[in-house]
């Protein structure tokens, strides 16, 4: 079999989603509503500009911008770190990928609205860093792998941080910078894709050569104390929220 074929596919996919978008999606937003384009704002740094129009805002997206940064350390050391530490090969690990994936799907598709509507976006974010803050802690301190694997429903309920979140700083946008808002939320992740990997390959390298008699799952711990400020930061910008209307 080829070894590029997971690239291959997963290349397919992107093009059937952008495809589906294109051609089946409506556009959301009104004519009149939308906004003139302006290279100033058609750019990363443009974007999160927005960011700074209001200090709720701003608590909230860098409380967004640490759980994107914490969310990188599955993609880059979560296979090294099972098979280091758990001696786990490819099938356990797709498994257990599998099985995050399963509980992500439950808690998004099925107990995000609910959560929501019975404790409001404001304690569901709550919860939901907590949950996540308290995952990262367990992975990264499980000596065993059922220990790990205890850890992911409570790491699934981590999402019902981010809509959350998101929800709450749409408000205080209005309806034509609700895209320049996604934009620079998406601008956030880009920047914490690109700090991320490095960070915390290094401190699993760190780790696993003995450092300061550091544990293997630093990385783990690391993105567990990212969620904790992350928590403190959302809890503290959103302490005299105002309901529901949107920015002028």
């Amino acid at each position: 079999m080829d070894p590029r074929l997971p690239f291959w596919v997963a290349g397919g996919l992107a093009c059937a989603n952008a495809a589906y978008g294109f051609f089946v999606l409506p556009e959301s937003l009104p004519r009149e509503k939308r906004s003139a384009f302006a290279w100033k704002r058609a750019n990363p740094l443009g974007s999160m500009r927005l960011l700074a129009s209001h200090p709720e805002l701003l608590g909230l997206a860098s409380a967004l911008f640490l759980m994107q940064l914490s969310h990188v350390v599955f993609p880059a050391v979560t296979v090294l770190y099972m098979g280091y530490r758990y001696g786990w090969g490819e099938m356990a690990v797709g498994l257990v990928l599998a099985g995050v994936g399963i509980c992500s799907m439950i808690v998004q598709g099925g107990l995000v609205r609910p959560a929501v509507k019975r404790l409001g976006e404001r304690l569901a974010m709550g919860l939901g860093l907590a949950c996540g803050a308290a995952g990262m802690a367990i992975y990264g301190l499980a000596g065993t792998g059922w220990v790990f694997l205890a850890g992911i429903p409570v790491m699934a309920l981590w999402g019902l941080a981010g809509p959350s979140v998101q929800a709450i700083m749409s408000r205080h946008v209005n309806a034509s910078e609700q895209g320049q808002l996604q934009g620079a939320c998406s601008s956030l992740q880009a920047i914490a894709g690109l700090v991320g990997p490095g960070l915390f390959t290094q401190a699993f390298a760190f780790a696993i050569a003995g450092g300061a008699n550091a544990p293997s799952g630093l990385p783990f711990l690391a993105a567990s104390a990212m969620l904790a400020v992350a928590a403190a930061i959302a809890w503290r910008a959103t302490a005299n929220r105002a309901p529901s209307a949107a920015a002028p």
